[in-house]
């Protein structure tokens, strides 16, 4: 924003930019440039979307899952008790 804010500064820059645009891609295709930067930015913000939606799927997976104390901090009754408990969840 600041960017663009410095490079036009003055009206006069930016019927200057404009007449070149003109001179440059034709009256004919700045209608059809406009559009294909709409289409692009709408096609950039869906897919950001899709991405915090997928994010937000992980996340809440990941929260889902029941967090497994580390085995070589289990001792060895609960170890046989974690084993058990996840061969009846198999079976089940």
């Amino acid at each position: 924003m600041f960017l663009t804010v410095l490079l036009f500064e003055s009206p006069t820059i930016i019927v200057f930019v404009i007449v070149i645009a003109f001179l440059l891609f034709g009256s004919a295709k700045l209608p059809q440039l406009a559009k294909s930067l709409g289409q692009s930015k709408k096609a950039f913000r869906e897919g950001m979307r899709e991405a915090e939606e997928e994010e937000a799927t992980e996340r809440a997976q990941l929260a889902s899952k029941p967090i497994t104390p580390s085995v070589t901090q289990m001792t060895d009754d609960e170890l046989m008790a974690e084993m058990r408990r996840r061969v009846e969840s198999k079976q089940a």
